[in-house]
């Protein structure tokens, strides 16, 4: 397997690493200063982009990460709620934070499985508006963009954080820290959404900032056994594109 790295990773790459080679593989990673994709050859010889890469290849590829969605990290989530809670089917699914990638791999899902999925983020950081009403179009799960977190975490079976500048943004940091003023999930964000609800993230966390030390360490924080299940979601869909 060629793991194709445009960003430096450390979860995905050893999560896929380990996976395959428990699988009886070989994993060569190739990270970006390791074969310049776009810029030594072309991109239809190398495939810069997934989707160009998909295009031109002649075996299956796994989006393991895009700036648009994380497939793969909802793949791990969706088993660690089957696990933890023991349905996905009905549970209500509160996200805190920016509408990014992690948001839209969740509505993709919300439009397969039915659920209710919430996604709360400050105004003018909502997900991509064509996602949004593919998930309602598909008439699954209930689907709601708010900007109201404490409303919205109310009755969640699981609050979702993931930091609030992801790589590429970090000039943003000082700027997104201020405008998402109200949007850490915190121990009374927590309380608010009552005794049942898990705490998922899809690491890495900055604690303090999008969720304090209190909520991640808390014995309903499921992140660590979400972290473990990405090598094991990803093991079950590379099984399945070699058709075991």
């Amino acid at each position: 397997m060629a793991m194709i790295f445009a960003k430096p990773s450390m979860r995905t790459r050893v999560s896929f690493e380990t996976g395959f080679f428990l699988l009886g593989g070989h994993a060569v990673y190739l990270g970006p200063d390791d074969i310049q994709m776009g810029k030594r050859e072309e991109t239809r010889d190398v495939a810069r982009d997934i989707l160009d890469l998909a295009k031109y290849s002649s075996v299956p590829v796994v989006n393991g990460l895009t700036d648009y969605n994380h497939p793969c990290q909802i793949m791990a989530d969706a088993l660690t709620m089957i696990e933890q809670i023991g349905r996905i089917e009905g549970t209500k699914v509160v996200y805190v934070g920016d509408g990014n990638n992690i948001v839209h791999s969740w509505l993709l899902l919300a439009a397969v499985i039915p659920f209710h999925f919430v996604c709360a983020c400050p105004k003018g950081f909502e997900p991509d508006a064509k996602t949004v009403e593919k998930a309602r179009q598909a008439g699954i799960s209930k689907i709601e963009i708010t900007n109201d977190p404490k409303e919205a975490v109310r009755g969640a079976d699981v609050v979702y954080s993931d930091v609030w500048a992801s790589m590429g943004q970090k000039e943003e940091a000082a700027y997104r820290r201020q405008v998402f003023q109200g949007f850490q999930v915190d121990e009374a964000m927590m309380k608010l959404a009552g005794p049942k609800a898990y705490f998922m993230h899809c690491l890495p966390a900055e604690r303090g900032v999008e969720v304090t030390d209190e909520v991640i360490e808390a014995p309903n924080s499921i992140v660590f056994p979400q972290a473990e299940n990405r090598m094991h979601a990803q093991n079950a869909i590379m099984l399945h594109l070699m058709g075991c």
